[in-house]
């Protein structure tokens, strides 16, 4: 099983791809960044025994493999490479066993129905012939120059399904959408097949919507289930897609903690980073860091409105992390765009404590309101934000806690 595989792309940031196949089997399995002039001499050279392809070469590859199955050539593209015994490569589209598990686990029939598919690329070609395949009545390409864009798509507002194949979204770029779901009032179903941010825009409002949607991330694992029997010669347990998800999700979702200013988050994410092996990241700190002085300073210098903007800023960078503890400020709740800042790549825990306990000193908010007051204003919205609320019984018991819940 011994051999040298890896992921070729041009931009490929943070791939769980690596995570994946380590999980899946004992061969090596690198990160091949290149761009289109290195492309030429790397499929050449050949100093690997297989690839997983994406953005933007799963087209571009395919002149220099010698066979290409016959899944691939329907579609139209490539995303794995297997280099054979006579040094030949040959190609396959594992894309479309990821994406057939990927609808199969969001549910919900598409016989009779019309899909919208955002995006040209490799991705849409194979989620065009899987939607066909299951049933799709019609199945409508949306690109930017093509004769369905994102100006007149809205006079399309009957589809029951939508798909974004583009990279919309896609960390670092966070928190956009490549379409207002807002039109689409018949949509029963939306995916997205970017895994990095967890939830992408356009899924999070889904959500907001009511919408039965789902991430790319199973679809990855599915995939790679299916490149790795490719590589090897082997046949895997489908239920291994489920249970690599499910613990690539546990590893790569950032820890959030909310709470009243003085609850602890700050000391208990020191030490649940600590007993998780990640890094902790306290949002007060990083906001201290940008605006060059203490808190209390800019809030007499530059007001409340003004802090919260910056506020804002810090989370949005931060939250594109994975994998990490954050500890945010007792005001976070007060900005509602602050929601899916933190929902996008986390799971939201509250940290409660006894009002009598909650210290004031270099609390600005807290010397201008009582802590009853704030608690009556915030309490609320720290119990509707959070997955789960936890008592500050001592940092370490509280810190254990979180890390028991969370299954790490």
């Amino acid at each position: 099983m011994a051999g040298i595989y890896g992921l070729l792309g041009e931009k490929l940031g943070h791939t769980f791809s690596p995570m994946i196949h380590g999980m899946l089997a004992a061969y090596v399995y690198g990160i091949y960044e290149k761009k289109p002039e290195e492309l030429n001499d790397f499929l050449t050279e050949r100093t690997f025994d297989g690839l997983n392809v994406t953005i933007p070469y799963k087209k571009t590859v395919m002149p220099y493999l010698a066979q290409i199955s016959d899944k691939a050539k329907a579609i139209g593209c490539v995303n794995t490479v297997k280099k054979l015994a006579d040094g030949s490569l040959y190609g396959d589209n594992t894309d479309y066993d990821g994406f057939l598990h990927l609808i199969k686990k969001l549910g919900g029939s598409l016989a009779g129905k019309k899909a919208l598919v955002l995006g040209s690329g490799g991705g849409s070609l194979t989620a065009q012939t899987v939607l066909r395949e299951q049933g799709a009545a019609e199945v409508i390409v949306v690109s930017r120059s093509g004769p369905v864009n994102y100006q007149n798509v809205y006079e399309r507002t009957d589809a029951k399904w939508i798909v974004n194949t583009t990279p919309v979204g896609m960390y670092p770029n966070n928190g956009v959408s490549p379409l207002d779901l807002k039109p689409f009032t018949q949509c029963e179903a939306v995916v997205d097949i970017v895994y990095n941010p967890a939830k992408t825009q356009i899924l999070l409002d889904a959500e907001a919507l009511g919408i039965p949607c789902i991430n790319g991330l199973p679809m990855l694992v599915a995939q790679a289930k299916r490149a790795c029997e490719i590589f090897t010669d082997t046949v895997l347990p489908d239920e291994c897609i489920d249970t690599i998800t499910q613990a690539i999700e546990r590893q790569t979702k950032n820890i959030i903690l909310i709470g009243m200013p003085g609850c602890g988050k700050t000391s208990v994410g020191q030490a649940l980073a600590a007993l998780t092996g990640r890094k902790a990241m306290d949002v007060d700190l990083y906001i201290q860091e940008k605006i060059g002085c203490d808190i209390p300073t800019f809030f007499r210098e530059q007001g409340e409105a003004a802090f919260r903007e910056v506020e804002t800023q810090v989370l949005a960078e931060l939250c594109k992390q994975s994998g990490v503890v954050i500890s945010t400020g007792g005001g976070v709740v007060t900005m509602p765009r602050n929601r899916d800042i933190l929902r996008q790549n986390g799971v939201i825990v509250m940290i409660d404590r006894p009002m009598e306990d909650l210290p004031v000193a270099g609390r600005p908010v807290s010397q201008s309101k009582s802590v009853e007051v704030l608690a009556k204003e915030r309490m609320p919205l720290y119990r509707a934000w959070s997955s789960f609320c936890v008592d500050n019984r001592g940092i370490e018991e509280t810190a254990r806690t979180i890390k028991e819940e969370l299954g790490l």
